[in-house]
């Protein structure tokens, strides 16, 4: 008998300039408990706005503080598994870190994983932020996940890591803008063919200091399909997927297998 298939929820939330975080939080956490689902994810630094440069000491915390004990919290009433989008982590030594997390439906943290590749065009994350260096997965009633960050979605080698240590569903929060938009449709299905796995990638939408983000959050299988594709405005995308499926597509046609040129 085939398992039941998971329902994921992506969030597209907007941080526009004339709402304060806490207001913005307090929304996310509300809608947060209203939503059904087994996954559910939230975009990139969505409760401080990517593009609010000048919020990001102020607003970072570590992952001990208060917003990711409530989005914890909330894993934990609806015994769903929340990527609680990117959070600006502040480390034990005080350098800034660009997180996601992963917290399973008892509340506690699956995976943590620190953005890797920092953006610096029109972007002032390279100068503020540290880049991460891990590229961990978790075992999970979803299958082997893993986490990746927007800019990260350029590329393709840490996607294959990923897929060389067995994973089968990567979720990337983003902060995409509009005038990019292509490129975002491009990679997303491209990383998930190329590794014949899903690939769940939620983005910011509205806009941020002049920026206007894309929204099109998507559910991508691991043949290439869309799923699920948003627009520029809807608050949620949806779609159900199958944990058996990456498996069956990689026996089915095992490109994979077929690799010439490994590292070493």
């Amino acid at each position: 008998m085939s398992a039941a298939p998971i329902r994921v929820a992506c969030l597209q939330v907007a941080s526009p300039d004339s709402e304060p975080a806490a207001d913005r939080v307090r929304r996310v956490l509300a809608e947060l408990r209203a939503v059904s689902a087994d996954l559910v994810v939230l975009p990139e630094l969505w409760a401080t706005g990517y593009f609010h440069f000048g919020e990001y000491a102020a607003q970072a915390e570590p992952l001990t503080g208060p917003l990711l004990g409530a989005l914890r919290e909330v894993a934990r009433e609806r015994r769903f598994h929340l990527v609680t989008g990117s959070l600006l982590e502040r480390a034990a030594d005080g350098r800034l870190y660009n997180t996601s997390v992963l917290v399973d439906p008892a509340g506690e943290i699956a995976l943590t994983y620190r953005k890797i590749h920092l953006f610096g065009h029109e972007s002032a994350e390279t100068r503020l932020l540290t880049p991460g260096e891990a590229t961990p997965t978790a075992v999970t009633p979803l299958g082997r996940v893993a986490l990746a960050t927007c800019y990260d979605l350029r590329f393709p080698e840490l996607f294959r890591l990923y897929a060389d240590a067995g994973a089968e569903l990567v979720v990337v929060v983003s902060a995409w803008p509009v005038d990019r938009l292509e490129h975002w449709r491009l990679f997303t299905r491209a990383r998930a063919v190329e590794n014949q796995a899903y690939l769940v990638a939620c983005n910011a939408t509205g806009e941020q200091a002049g920026h206007a983000l894309a929204g099109a959050s998507v559910v991508v299988g691991p043949w290439g399909e869309a799923l699920a594709e948003g627009g520029p405005r809807e608050p949620w995308v949806t779609a159900e997927i199958d944990v058996a499926r990456p498996g069956a597509v990689r026996a089915a046609f095992p490109v994979l297998t077929h690799r010439r040129l490994r590292p070493g």
